[in-house]
């Protein structure tokens, strides 16, 4: 007889669950899908409803509505815009902002899941929870505002887990992503156009290119250290604006949060990481060299006119 191994693993295991039910779910979504010949994922069908309800609307409105990490939202709305199912436009009298809206296709595709699509699928979920709908709904509902109070992380910090641990960027804390780069930059060297650039304009020049921005955080000094992997040419990813603030250097997490980053890398796919720095940032190109970055004088020729203070050139060699 057949055992199942995560659903005894207990409680503690229930996103890995939660995660396998929804691929499990969304797998037969895909197939009602492709039955009616409608070109969609079921990953994008909330993105799609959002987009209906609140176009025209940024990429990062919609990853806050949908309570979705924005690189997750950015790589499924890939696929659709390529498609023509939606488009983007600039803002009136802000042409840095970009907004969603569908196109005339992607109406048509939008009335053809009402139509044809959701009648099929909501009966069936419908189904599935015959019986317990009641409790099921609303015990999930509970543990999402129960989330939304205090995080899973905030929970085991209270019972002692790490010292130091990751959040994914928002737009409270641009300011943080500003200034814990400026110090050690400005410690060192001088801000160069570029730095002022990506540092006052994350989302638009980070994020809603495909890339991510971690931060650092600490019970005792809240967020004290970033770190962002910014979409290159030719497949390459620039891991920069790495920094931890002076005052709490030498609790090691620089090390935790690139760790983490590259670990966020690898989850997205991303495998051709490169770095610029300078030798004067001697403990970094150390920090560098331990988890697996090797100089490189083809990536100095590529991409080190970026920076006029960029000496040291190093790609990502995972052992």
């Amino acid at each position: 007889m057949d055992v199942d191994l995560l659903a005894g693993l207990g409680v503690g295991f229930l996103g890995s669950r939660l995660k396998r039910l929804a691929e499990r779910m969304q797998a037969d979504a895909a197939e009602v899908a492709r039955s009616l010949e409608l070109p969609v994922q079921p990953a994008q069908m909330s993105l799609l409803l959002a987009i209906r309800m609140h176009e025209p609307i940024s990429v990062g409105e919609l990853a806050e509505r949908l309570q979705l990490a924005q690189p997750t939202v950015t790589r499924a709305l890939g696929p659709l815009e390529r498609d023509g199912f939606v488009e983007v436009r600039r803002a009136p009298g802000d042409q840095r902002t970009k907004r969603l809206a569908f196109t005339d296709k992607g109406r048509a595709l939008m009335a053809r899941i009402q139509a044809e699509l959701l009648p099929r699928i909501e009966p069936a979920a419908a189904e599935l929870v015959a019986g317990l709908e009641g409790d099921f709904m609303l015990g999930l509902a509970r543990v999402e505002a129960r989330l939304a109070e205090r995080s899973l992380l905030g929970r085991a910090q209270a019972a002692g887990a790490p010292l130091v641990w990751t959040r994914d960027f928002s737009d409270d804390l641009a300011e943080a992503f500003y200034r814990i780069n400026a110090e050690w930059i400005e410690e060192m060297f001088a801000l160069e156009e570029n730095d002022i650039a990506l540092l006052s304009r994350p989302r638009e020049l980070i994020l809603d290119k495909g890339g991510v921005v971690l931060f650092a955080e600490t019970a005792e000094h809240g967020v004290v250290g970033t770190c962002a992997l910014m979409v290159s040419k030719d497949g390459w990813v620039e891991l920069t604006k790495m920094g931890v603030l002076k005052s709490v250097r030498g609790v090691k997490a620089g090390e935790f949060l690139l760790a983490k980053t590259l670990e966020r890398a690898a989850s997205l796919g991303m495998d051709k990481i490169y770095l610029l720095t300078n030798r004067k940032c001697a403990a970094a190109v150390h920090l560098y060299e331990k988890l697996g970055f090797v100089h490189d004088e083809a990536i100095m020729r590529k991409f080190g006119a970026r920076y006029e203070r960029c000496d040291v050139a190093m790609s990502y060699r995972p052992r």
